[in-house]
């Protein structure tokens, strides 16, 4: 291969841009970004840099080693011909390749009643955190909508600045489709101990205001004052620009488990767009949007890339991921989703620090831990990599936890 285009300047791009000279790639390099600024860490977007505890060039990610690398930023990229092999750009130019990575990443799911508002936000990079932190400067009052990861970070922040908060969502308890009935409930309990008003059980039918946002309006007709919504709804992947082209699309970018595209020599996928067969999840297609997945899995794209999928195997992740909220670092391995029973290990949600077990069909499919040490969820590591039997790693650990 002679040039190779990455179209994603984000942390799955440059983490395969990375792998590919570390693998050995000496030939032209070029990296696609939508956005106007180089690679950055996307975790403090909706807590630090909100806050305004760091800055911008403290969420800056630095390349290792030299990547003698073409950076193609604030152009997108917006179609490809796969028989061709040339990437579109949306300033009309087009890019040649021998090899392609895709790693183009998910946008936030917008509200469509009233997104048009001023003082309505969604939160996915680093322009949107920049601009809803100068709103919530001026503001006295924020209705999150939404009530997931992203969303509960926002309100914990949020009251930190010392806004009014309220919190919405269709869901029973925050976060639950992620982790279930036990942590959902002492997350609500956290939030409302910390003056979170919340809202559940309902969701929103529109945001309301004359060019700018006044209220938000719920499904059952309730009015919520509001000066600032961010709405937190999950999130696509930006898969756009592929419509028509011949890659296959379903969540995502469809891979192989060598993270190959499925069908489609010489194209590889990486990060939040790329769909692929996980074995603890049955062997279905799994599309994870974490930072250490990013990071493993734009290296093994490389990898795939340079030298087959059959050198370098089928990728295998245990998918892990931190949020901090009012102070507390929830921490979580494997996917607590797919659980259909949990069990305590250690501490209680009373007490308010806790390690969780999650299993499916009585195996050990995740893990989490809110308020402990991070050494206390890495001991569970092991059971959940290898899909233990849930009561026979349940009762080991609490024992082992109270040693």
């Amino acid at each position: 291969m002679k040039r190779i285009v990455v179209a994603g300047a984000s942390l799955a791009g440059l983490r395969a841009a990375e792998g590919l000279r570390a693998e050995g790639f000496d030939g032209e390099l070029v990296i696609v970004g939508d956005e106007a600024h180089a690679p950055y860490n996307r975790p403090p977007l909706s807590k630090e840099l909100l806050a305004g505890d760091v800055d911008r060039a403290d969420v800056e990610l630095q390349a290792v080693g030299d990547l003698s690398a073409e950076w193609r930023l604030g152009v997108a990229a917006t179609g490809l011909d796969l028989a061709a092999r040339r990437v579109a750009l949306a300033d009309g130019s087009e890019l040649a390749y021998d090899g392609l990575v895709i790693a183009t990443g998910a946008a936030a799911r917008p509200l469509q009643a009233g997104h048009h508002l001023d003082g309505v936000f969604l939160l996915r990079t680093l322009d949107d955190s920049l601009r809803l932190r100068a709103a919530l400067d001026e503001a006295r009052t924020l209705v999150v909508v939404g009530a997931g990861f992203i969303g509960c970070e926002v309100a914990a922040t949020a009251r930190k600045l010392g806004l009014e908060v309220t919190m919405v969502d269709v869901a029973p308890a925050p976060m639950q489709p992620r982790v279930g009935d036990v942590v959902a409930g002492w997350a609500a309990g956290l939030h409302a101990d910390r003056g979170v008003r919340l809202v559940l059980g309902t969701g929103v039918a529109a945001l309301e205001g004359d060019g700018r946002l006044t209220a938000v309006r719920l499904a059952d007709g309730t009015r919520i004052e509001a000066d600032v919504a961010v709405v937190g709804l999950g999130s696509v992947p930006n898969t756009g620009w592929l419509e028509g082209s011949g890659v296959p699309l379903g969540n995502g970018v469809v891979c192989e488990a060598t993270l190959a595209v499925q069908g489609v020599p010489s194209v590889v996928a990486a990060g939040d767009v790329a769909s692929w067969p996980h074995a603890p999840a049955g062997g279905g297609l799994l599309r994870v949007e974490h930072w250490s997945n990013a990071v493993e899995q734009g290296a093994w794209a490389a990898r795939t890339l340079l030298h087959g999928g059959e050198q370098a195997g089928p990728f295998q992740t245990l998918p892990s991921f931190w949020s901090d909220q009012h102070g507390v670092r929830i921490q979580s391995i494997g996917l607590p989703g797919l659980g259909d029973e949990s069990v305590v290990v250690e501490g209680s949600p009373e007490e308010g620090a806790f390690a969780i077990l999650y299993g499916r069909d009585g195996r050990v499919v995740g893990a989490l831990s809110a308020g402990l040490p991070p050494r206390r969820l890495a001991r569970l590591r092991k059971a959940v990599m290898g899909g233990a039997g849930l009561r026979e790693t349940a009762a080991r650990a609490t024992e082992s936890a109270a040693a």
